[in-house]
């Protein structure tokens, strides 16, 4: 009984990782992929395997230091599963869409901005008029120029 449960923690200790299920080969003690692609995370490998080889992964992983694997790990399956979803741009789309929506912002913002002189400039005309000051025409245009410009800065 004891033995047969000693065998079962061996084997589930053993067990292949992700990348060399998939491969249907055995995972030896130094295997590339073993630490990058868990068993548990079949979909993963499977995703980067159909998109760059597991030929191509194996030799860019053994090039690089240990250190960085995980990053081009990362970077692998985010491009095969962008490559997966989108075959003709990949993250490209995803990359021409944030920057869209970044421009978008950029220019919400400065019309916020714009728009939050434009206030504070009405409110030192009125702080000027109440207080008995008198706005000549001239610094009444040079405020208005003043605001426009900083509209079209932002």
């Amino acid at each position: 009984m004891k033995e047969a449960a000693g065998r079962r923690r061996q084997s589930a200790a053993a067990s292949p990782c992700a990348a060399c299920k998939l491969l249907r080969r055995r995972c030896v003690q130094g295997c590339v992929f073993a630490p990058h692609f868990p068993a548990e995370e079949p979909r993963k490998f499977a995703c980067v395997h159909k998109v760059f080889g597991a030929s191509n992964v194996s030799k860019l992983l053994q090039e690089m230091a240990e250190q960085h694997r995980g990053d081009a790990v990362r970077s692998l399956v985010f491009e095969a599963d962008a490559r997966v979803r989108d075959p003709v741009y990949g993250c490209v789309a995803l990359i021409s869409s944030l920057h869209r929506q970044i421009q978008s912002l950029q220019a919400q913002l400065a019309l916020s901005q714009a728009h939050i002189l434009h206030l504070r400039m009405r409110r030192t005309a009125a702080a000027h008029l109440a207080s008995g000051d008198h706005i000549t025409s001239a610094s009444a245009s040079s405020l208005s120029l003043e605001v426009d410009q900083t509209a079209r800065f932002y």
